[in-house]
């Protein structure tokens, strides 16, 4: 069955189907032109990259890495903005592989207008240059900088919030498990937007999503592969893939993100299912007809706006609620 034969049998949302026919079908593995692939992103995402944001000011900082390397950090703050804020770290996606860009992506920007934060961006490595656990490692030092250097960002260390889409999900979810296990950081709520968080894909929803012109099954194991290496153990563990670890107590609270065009969808679904299941508070947003980052391809619809509108929402109140409380140091 062909990509566009198998397109009928989806539901696609009225405002994405035009977007959807002229997309071109992709490589099936695409990790064979890493640098291909890293430019191509950066075109994708260039007419949401303004030269200035007069909403957000940045500064550009580095820290020493887990392995002795050099982090590269954007932080951003509300422009005028005064006194002690909460905080992001925000991770961006991109299949372990890319996702960075010349400035703070959208995503970073609207997290910190719209939640009034003080947003860390990290250049965590990237594979296949650097497979796991480097990028995870890099992102949960940055959470301890963060945390360490809360006066000097003119943020609270009881209210820093860890987000990120796709990958960048995985990453937010793992950081929160070490957060956990290593008695880290405390952090108030953490947000998965359509994350990556199972690398066996045996879900209906990686099973059905097909179609060549989106992310689909076939894609998202050569993005496993190319994250763990093709000499990876045969147990994956859970600071690489979080759907794996065997207990979800004692993490922050949640939002979860999916779409139903998404492979990654189930996935999603079943650990928000878990996260309650283990008396976590869970909020979850699923959008019908939309695949895995649409916003990126139609930023202009009204369903994307209304998308990314609702997690800013829930990121924002779950760092102004005055009933806020981190996940516990045990």
């Amino acid at each position: 069955m062909n990509a566009q034969t198998n397109s009928t049998h989806l539901a696609v949302h009225p405002e994405l189907a035009d977007v959807l026919a002229a997309l071109p079908e992709r490589p099936e593995n695409p990790y064979t032109d890493v640098a291909a692939l890293r430019a191509d992103f950066r075109r994708l995402m260039a007419p949401s990259m303004p030269a200035h944001d007069p909403r957000v000011t940045v500064r550009h900082a580095a820290l020493s890495g887990p392995d002795g390397n050099t982090l590269d950090v954007q932080v951003l703050r509300p422009a005028g903005a005064t006194g002690v804020l909460p905080g992001v770290l925000y991770l961006h996606g991109g299949g372990f592989v890319y996702g960075e860009l010349d400035g703070p992506g959208p995503m970073a920007r609207e997290a910190c207008a719209a939640a009034g934060a003080v947003v860390v961006d990290v250049r965590y490595r990237l594979a296949p240059e650097h497979r796991y656990p480097a990028g995870v490692e890099d992102c949960y030092a940055t959470l301890e900088w963060m945390a360490a250097h809360a006066a000097e960002l003119g943020l609270d260390a009881d209210r820093i919030a860890v987000t990120g889409a796709s990958a960048g999900g995985n990453l937010a979810a793992a950081v929160c498990l070490m957060a956990r296990d290593r008695r880290g950081p405390g952090i108030a709520w953490q947000g998965l937007l359509i994350p990556c968080l199972d690398d066996r894909l045996r879900s209906t929803s990686a099973r059905r999503i097909t179609d060549r012109r989106i992310t689909n099954s076939v894609r998202l194991a050569h993005t496993w592969d190319t994250y763990l290496g093709p000499d990876r153990a045969p147990y994956t563990p859970a600071y690489a893939a979080p759907a794996r670890a065997t207990d979800l107590s004692g993490l922050p609270p949640a939002y979860v993100l999916t779409c139903g065009l998404d492979p990654l969808r189930d996935e999603g679904l079943d650990y928000a299912r878990r996260l309650t299941e283990a008396d976590v508070p869970v909020e979850t947003k699923d959008v019908p007809g939309a695949w895995h980052f649409f916003e990126g391809y139609a930023p202009h619809t009204e369903l994307a706006r209304r998308t990314t509108a609702h997690w800013l929402a829930a990121l924002r109140a779950a760092l102004t609620s005055t009933s806020r409380t981190p996940a516990a140091r045990a």
